[in-house]
């Protein structure tokens, strides 16, 4: 065991950032999770609320990111490119749920 891992206080930042990075794949995640069940569901409305779920997932996500990039344990390179990917889901998944919103209305859902 080296020196450092006997400190409290290294220990317990080590633990926040597996904590934070647990919760980072967590909410990645559960965008692609969400959206595969919300599909199986019955009916435009059950699936506008896993899109809601993915969504919000998303939000999520983008705080997270920030928050590593603020504390410096992501770069900036880093989290700009992983930011503009997660920011291009957001946009898919916002068009998708108004194209459902949309549909349901026209049909009277």
């Amino acid at each position: 065991m080296m020196p450092y891992e006997k400190l409290l206080a290294w220990k317990t930042a080590h633990q926040q950032l597996y904590v934070l990075t647990a919760q980072v794949r967590r909410a990645a995640l559960s965008i692609p999770t969400n959206i595969a069940e919300g599909v199986a569901k019955s009916g435009s409305r059950e699936f506008r609320r896993y899109l809601d779920i993915s969504i919000g997932s998303a939000s999520e996500l983008s705080y997270l990111l920030l928050f590593a990039r603020d504390r410096g344990l992501l770069s900036v390179q880093n989290w700009a490119q992983i930011d503009s990917r997660r920011n291009r889901v957001g946009e898919l998944m916002c068009r998708l749920y108004r194209s459902i919103q949309h549909r349901a209305n026209t049909l009277g859902q």
